[in-house]
Parts: C-alpha cells; sequence; structure tokens
C-alpha cells in the first residue's frame, strides 16, 4: 500500500482542547506514523496538501438499521400524516401514478398522536389485490394490507402489526425490497456517510449478520466499517461457529462482528415502551418483549460465546429489566436509546459499566409525543448530561431510518435540544460540543502516531466557541466535511483537493 503524507492538517483535541497548528500526517497501512510539522515525502508517497483544513478522527454511527435507511429513501413517504385517511389518500395517488403488479413500501407514519388506530380494511379499500406494506417512522409497525398478509402467510387480521410479530416479519419484507432494487440503495447511502464524515457505523438490521455484508464487499461497498450486529435467532449459529464481537466478517477487516441485539421493549411512539406507570389517560404501561429471565439468559449466552450485548430499552422500567439481567450475567454492553431514564437506572448504569448508546435526534421527534404522554416524567427524557455526570459511557448514533444518518445532526440536538424557535426541552440534560463529538468518535479521541487513519477534514474548527448552545447548534449543522479517509483510504473529497 502506498503511504499518504497530508500536509498542513490543523489537528482538533477533543477531550482536551489544545491550539491546533499545521502539521502533517504520514499514513501507512491504515495508520498514522508521523505527526509533525515538515514532513518530508518518501519515495513514491502520495502528497495531498489539506490547505489547514481541520482534521478530527472520523465519526461513527453507533446505531444505524442501513437496510431500511437505504429502503426508506425510495419508498413512500408517510410522514407528517395526521390520521390513518391521510396516509390511505397518499397510497391511493401513489397506485393511480403506479399501475404495476409489484409490491408496494411506505415509510414514515407516527400514530401515537392519532385519534383512532388504523386497520387492515381502509387500507385494502384503496390498494386491492396489490400488495402493500407500510412501516412506522419509529418502524415498530407494520401496517399491511390483506394481499401483502397473504403474501408473506400471515393469518389475516385488521389491525397493524406491532412489536415481535411485525419484527419476526421484516427479514423478508426487506428481502423483497431488496430484490426489487438491488445493492444500489445500500451504495448510495454508504456513500452519503463518507460525505458526512462517517467511518463506521453499528449495524443493527434485522438479518443475516455474515452474509449480507459479504455480498456487499463483493460489490464494492467499503467506504464505511461496519460492525455488523446479531439477533437471536441468529445467535446460536454464531456462537457455535466460535465467532466473537470483533473477529472480522471479511477478510478486508470492513466487516466484523457486532454485539447481539436485543430488542426488549417497544417504543413511545407505539406506545409499547414498558414504563413504570402507565401512559397519561390509561393504564397501559407498554410491552415487555423478554421478561427478566428470558434476558438473563440471552446475556449470559453472549457472555460464554465472547460477544457484547446491546439491549434495546426506551421505557423506565425495561431499562430496569435490562439493567438487572447485566448484573446477573456478567454481560458487558450497552443500553440502546436509555430514552427514559429515572436516576436509579442511571447510578446503575454507572456502577455496572454499561454504556449508553443514545440517538439525540429522537428527542426532536419525541418532544411533544413526550409531554403528552408521559407528562409527569417527561423531564427524564434523553439525560445526556445526567449520564456523563454518573460516569455512564456514552456513545451516539441516529438509529436512522427513524432520524436521518447524520452525525452532525445527532450533535446538534444533544448540545441545543431544540430544532425550531421554541427554547431547549430540558435544557439542564444538554451536552457541549466536545461532549457530543467525544460521543461520536469511537474512543479516538484525537490523531496522533499509532492512531486508525479514520480521519475527517473539515471547513472550520467544530469546537469554536459560541455565544449559545442555539449558536452552536447551527455551526455543528453546517459544518462542511471536506474529505473522509476510512483506514487512509479517501472515501470522500470535495472537488480539487486531490
Amino acid at each position: 500500500m502506498t503511504s499518504l503524507l497530508l500536509r498542513n492538517v490543523r489537528i482538533v483535541h477533543v477531550r482536551s482542547p489544545a491550539p491546533a497548528t499545521a502539521v502533517d500526517l504520514r499514513i501507512d497501512d491504515g495508520r498514522v506514523r508521523d505527526v509533525a510539522a515538515g514532513l518530508t515525502p518518501e519515495p513514491g508517497e502520495r502528497v495531498v496538501d489539506a490547505d489547514g483544513r481541520w482534521a478530527i478522527p472520523g465519526l461513527w454511527d453507533q446505531h444505524v438499521h442501513l437496510t431500511q435507511w437505504a429502503q426508506t429513501r425510495i419508498r413512500l413517504d408517510l410522514s407528517g400524516t395526521d390520521d390513518p385517511s391521510e396516509v390511505t389518500a397518499r397510497v391511493a395517488r401513489h397506485l393511480a401514478r403506479d399501475t404495476g403488479s409489484g409490491w408496494v413500501f411506505g415509510f414514515g407514519f407516527r400514530w401515537a398522536d392519532w385519534s383512532r388506530r388504523p386497520t387492515v380494511t381502509e387500507l385494502d379499500a384503496v390498494s386491492g389485490s396489490r400488495p402493500v406494506v407500510l412501516t412506522s417512522g419509529d418502524a415498530h409497525t407494520g401496517w399491511l394490507n390483506s394481499a401483502a398478509l397473504a403474501a408473506l402467510g400471515v393469518p389475516h387480521t385488521d389491525d397493524p402489526l406491532t412489536e415481535v410479530p411485525w419484527f419476526e416479519l421484516l427479514p423478508r419484507v426487506l428481502e423483497l425490497d431488496t430484490a426489487q432494487h438491488g445493492h444500489e440503495p445500500i451504495a448510495r447511502v454508504v456513500s452519503e456517510a463518507a460525505a458526512r464524515g462517517v467511518v463506521g457505523v453499528t449495524d443493527f438490521e434485522f438479518a443475516d449478520p455474515i452474509a449480507n455484508w459479504r455480498e456487499r464487499v463483493a460489490h464494492g461497498i467499503t467506504a464505511v466499517t461496519v460492525r455488523s450486529a446479531v439477533y437471536p435467532d441468529h445467535l446460536d449459529a454464531v456462537v457455535s461457529a466460535g465467532m466473537r464481537t470483533g473477529d472480522p466478517i471479511t477478510d478486508d477487516g470492513v466487516v466484523v462482528l457486532g454485539p447481539l441485539k436485543i430488542i426488549s421493549d417497544g417504543s413511545l411512539n407505539t406506545r409499547t415502551a414498558h414504563c413504570r406507570t402507565p401512559y397519561a389517560g390509561t393504564s397501559d404501561r407498554g410491552a415487555q418483549n423478554h421478561d427478566r429471565a428470558e434476558l438473563i439468559e440471552l446475556l449470559a449466552t453472549a457472555r460464554r460465546g465472547g460477544l457484547s450485548a446491546a439491549v434495546h430499552a426506551i421505557g423506565d422500567e425495561a431499562a430496569h429489566e435490562a439493567l438487572a439481567a447485566f448484573a446477573a450475567s456478567g454481560a458487558r454492553g450497552s443500553i440502546e436509546h436509555a430514552q427514559l431514564m429515572s436516576d436509579r437506572e442511571i447510578a446503575d448504569m454507572a456502577s455496572l459499566g454499561v454504556t449508553a448508546g443514545v440517538q439525540p435526534s429522537h428527542l426532536l421527534d419525541d418532544r411533544d409525543t413526550a409531554v403528552r404522554l408521559w407528562p409527569d416524567r417527561h423531564e427524564d427524557c434523553f439525560r445526556l448530561r445526567s449520564l456523563l455526570d454518573a460516569g455512564v459511557p456514552l456513545v451516539l448514533g441516529s438509529d436512522a431510518p427513524v432520524a436521518p444518518l447524520d452525525p452532525w445532526v445527532s450533535m446538534a440536538a444533544a448540545v441545543h435540544r431544540s430544532a425550531d424557535e421554541r427554547p431547549p426541552w430540558n435544557p439542564a440534560e444538554a451536552i457541549t460540543v466536545a461532549e457530543a463529538l467525544a460521543a461520536s468518535i469511537d474512543g479516538q479521541d484525537t490523531i496522533a502516531p499509532g492512531s486508525r487513519a479514520d480521519v475527517a477534514l473539515l471547513d472550520r474548527d467544530p469546537l469554536a466557541p459560541a455565544p449559545d448552545t442555539a449558536t452552536a447548534a447551527t455551526r455543528l449543522r453546517t459544518l462542511r466535511v471536506e474529505a473522509t479517509l476510512r483506514a487512509g483510504t479517501f472515501t470522500h473529497a470535495v472537488p480539487g483537493l486531490l
């Protein structure tokens, strides 16, 4: 591999800010070898002048569903609909334009604030024999018409499918969509991620954790490193094969085995997040998909097999049960979402060393719904400041397609906690730009000799002082990524740089 000399770079020191003076970086075999001013080019070395751009470690999105994110970009958009009739009207208009016979996929409705539940009957009325599958914006519900239910062998129902019945069906739905569109949508979103400075993702897709990514890498989709998660239905096979978290799935190391993913409860917008007290105006406390005994068994299996674990827990009671299972099993890993957390859960996370994998963009979408459904405890949502102050390790992600795969939007939400003219929601739980950036770079706090050659070059200093959080968030959202290197290879560059 030819070495690269990257000249005139200003390195950002994330956790310990320091004046950034221009230096050169020498990169060999995916690692930074030298960092100094005025390095002399070696024979055959490629030289690129960064012209004073700011360098940070490459960004990671630690929670994506990459296939769904790619497919959502080409599905019928159902966001912003206020009741089921608006959804069926959009489906009817789409079918009037698209008169083919293939499957129709839609995404984005959120029914938490609807006055009634949708029905299969009303979707049938506008779709007829054309199979239609509509996924909610939180991805916890599938609203299928009768033709789709029959084609997938699902017993007829007049209700949407939520939680476990939907998740069991989702891999087949994703395969159908992939069969229609191939690998191009995945290649596109991976390229877009690289253009935002992303060098790696943890992929929590409902799919075979090994076969899918081997095929994608064979098709040249290598712009990001992937940690491919395992769901319980693949756990025994992975453990029997002797594979552990971090083991390579592809020979080039672009894809490695990720954690065991367990969805222990539901979501706020489907009103299935498992809570300690009921949702406002109801006696419903949500759904626990795996009880404590099941969680302990799964986590213990992961621990024996050398896998870390990522447990989805949005409600406070779900987080409590998940942490009890971590304590009983001795497993290591994360609580994913950590959306509604009391002081007790935060203290338990800190004592157990469990990481909080949080998606700050969700607070922008969930703000009004949380205030309405959790009026007595919405202040306990997305407690980023409290988590860090307690010593809980924090990593950020998007949960794409639930929110866009864009770390700058996530960081801005963590810093300002509002995306409109309203004041920040629970501003005491905001974190600083430096803390948000540190939670987005996979533990690599700066660029130094020996560090991974995963680099994003920016048009300005992301840690420059700002007069208020609104200004800081705007600066984050408008930062321009001028180049991205993964393992020393350019995966994105603005015209004229190379």
